[in-house]
């Protein structure tokens, strides 16, 4: 790994007229970064976070899916909101309808590889079709009067990595920053993203770059960095269980040192504000259920034979929930506690 580099925190980066706390992001997850877990990582450090990805036909915004992802109340910061779709009209209309609904920034998703979105020919399968591309990113910046960001991947397969020429295409047309995922549509999340593609579009372009994909840890975060050239990195599966990794990435830029993981107290009331948020968002029922992948991803570590996990998803109560997470944590602590003193 390279020398410790100048902080590249100080040049805070400017998103129209919004200046950021930090360069580090939460990237945009579809059922992950509803708002509970974007106010969670704001609070522990994200410069900024985008919203889940919401889709561009008008039809679905009514459903309960649809008006959770779009609710903001009460959140600090600045509000992101990702649109997806492949007609430039009707995304056009989407960028619209969610100002109006409070987002002070438009992200245009083309980075999803995921089936259900491409064969819609939406995310990162648009990568395909520059002049879709152009047409969608025209129609979207005269729509609005707020930023308008893009995320990308670095091509559509290994053999067409065409995310310099997209990469282009953006700036030209008013696009005022992009993140780009180091895979292709076809590495969808498989393999070692790579940053090369990334360092090429930070080379050809002058509106910031955010470089995504495998950014994990710290360490791996100032090596992208230092690699790519890019103006932030943007966190997505690293912060799953760990919301306090931008914390420590702050950290470590900043200062070179490595921050340790909060200590298990610290951990447990994070995760059980987390949980009483969920419950609370989504109503007991779809709380409770959806509550129990996250819990699986701040436990990972903890529970290394998932036999708490196979209990706690079987657990149907929100109350319930939260107790099995406290007596859990205090014996965690118990067992913490006679490994630093074992005289005890």
């Amino acid at each position: 790994m390279q020398q410790h580099m100048q902080n590249p925190l100080q040049q805070s980066l400017q998103i129209g007229p919004y200046k950021l706390d930090n360069n580090l992001m939460l990237a945009p997850m579809a059922g992950v970064t509803d708002r509970p877990f974007r106010q969670l990582c704001k609070r522990l450090g994200a410069g900024l976070v985008v919203s889940e990805m919401l889709s561009s036909n008008p039809k679905v915004w009514n459903t309960a899916k649809s008006q959770a992802r779009m609710n903001h109340e009460g959140e600090e910061g600045i509000r992101s909101v990702q649109i997806a779709g492949a007609d430039p009209e009707l995304m056009a209309q989407a960028a619209q309808f969610n100002v109006e609904n409070g987002a002070q920034i438009i992200d245009i998703n083309m980075g999803c590889p995921a089936k259900k979105v491409n064969k819609k020919l939406a995310g990162s399968a648009l990568l395909q079709y520059p002049d879709t591309v152009e047409s969608i990113i025209k129609a979207v910046v005269n729509a609005v009067d707020v930023p308008v960001t893009l995320k990308i991947r670095t091509g559509w397969n290994p053999e067409n990595r065409n995310g310099v020429d997209i990469a282009r295409i953006a700036e030209q047309n008013g696009i005022q920053s992009l993140a780009v995922h180091g895979r292709t549509k076809a590495c969808m999340y498989k393999g070692e993203a790579e940053y090369d593609t990334i360092r090429r579009i930070k080379a050809a372009i002058s509106i910031p770059v955010i470089a995504n994909g495998d950014i994990t840890s710290p360490q791996k975060a100032q090596e992208v960095l230092n690699y790519t050239g890019a103006d932030g990195v943007m966190v997505g599966r690293g912060a799953q269980g760990k919301p306090w990794i931008f914390k420590q990435i702050q950290h470590y830029l900043e200062t070179g040192e490595t921050l340790a993981p909060p200590p298990l107290s610290q951990q447990f009331e994070i995760l059980y504000e987390h949980v009483t948020n969920v419950q609370g968002f989504y109503g007991d029922t779809a709380g409770v259920r959806i509550a129990r992948k996250h819990v699986g991803w701040y436990l990972s570590e903890h529970d290394t034979d998932r036999q708490f996990r196979k209990t706690f998803n079987a657990i149907d109560d929100a109350t319930e929930q939260l107790d099995a997470l406290n007596a859990y944590f205090q014996a965690l602590q118990t067992r913490e506690n006679r490994q630093i003193s074992p005289a005890a």
